[in-house]
């Protein structure tokens, strides 16, 4: 997120910040300014959402901040690096795979904080990467120590938690962007749907390769706010 944060000072002549935090103070002020009966709830006053790699803003005409980029990076599933290591899981220390628990289900609070953040915005620069044994998008085998070729299945339920997530995405293809907002028709009335992009592999995400994924989604969220924006030039 940092060099993300410098490539877009260095690309556009616009002000740009880049923060670790948002308050739930600040989340409930934009849901109130949309609806009054919004953004009532606050029982600690210092609570905030803190995604792994906080958030890039840019200065529009008027002088607000609009996010344009927000994201995090999870990990869940050490199987193929257990297995590497000759090491068993579980209780008994007999076990190959681990059964997979549901920690990464944690990730859908901060995207629907965000959402609230985001509720008066054409877009929803959220972007996820979730890495590890628990969210192969396709089967493989690993060697063991013993020489025994071990399966990593991806559509096997016990193992896999992409479904877990894909909530966020409302069921759509995962690895894309999806900062440009959703619009369905239901019943004659359009409404809008803002869903994180997710990003899945097996193996860990090198920094070039999250680097290259959040520039795209920054880019877009600029296309979209560009007519906003464009006053800011120098």
């Amino acid at each position: 997120m940092e060099r993300v944060f410098e490539q877009l000072q260095n690309r556009w002549p616009f002000t740009f910040r880049y923060r670790k935090e948002i308050p739930k103070k600040e989340i409930n002020a934009k849901l109130t300014s949309v609806d009054t009966d919004l953004g009532k709830v606050l029982f600690v006053d210092n609570s905030s959402i803190r995604p792994d790699g906080g958030l890039i803003e840019v200065i529009d005409k008027h002088g607000d901040y609009r996010a344009i980029l927000s994201s995090e990076s999870k990990h869940q599933g050490n199987d193929v690096q257990k297995i590497l290591a000759g090491e068993k899981q579980g209780k008994n220390k007999d076990q190959d795979l681990m059964v997979a628990g549901n920690a990464i289900e944690r990730v859908h609070k901060n995207i629907q904080e965000f959402r609230n953040f985001m509720i008066n915005e054409r877009h929803f620069p959220y972007v996820v990467f979730l890495q590890g044994s628990n969210f192969a998008t396709e089967t493989f085998f690993v060697r063991s120590v013993d020489g025994r070729d071990i399966k990593i299945a991806h559509d096997a339920g016990n193992m896999n938690r992409i479904d877990r997530v894909s909530a966020s995405s409302y069921g759509m293809e995962i690895n894309r962007n999806y900062c440009r907002n959703v619009f369905v028709e239901l019943d004659g009335n359009t409404q809008m749907l803002q869903a994180a992009s997710l990003y899945f592999q097996a193996d860990s995400w090198y920094a070039n390769e999250m680097a290259i994924i959040l520039w795209e989604v920054a880019s877009t969220s600029i296309e979209i706010l560009f007519e906003d924006l464009i006053e800011n030039r120098s």
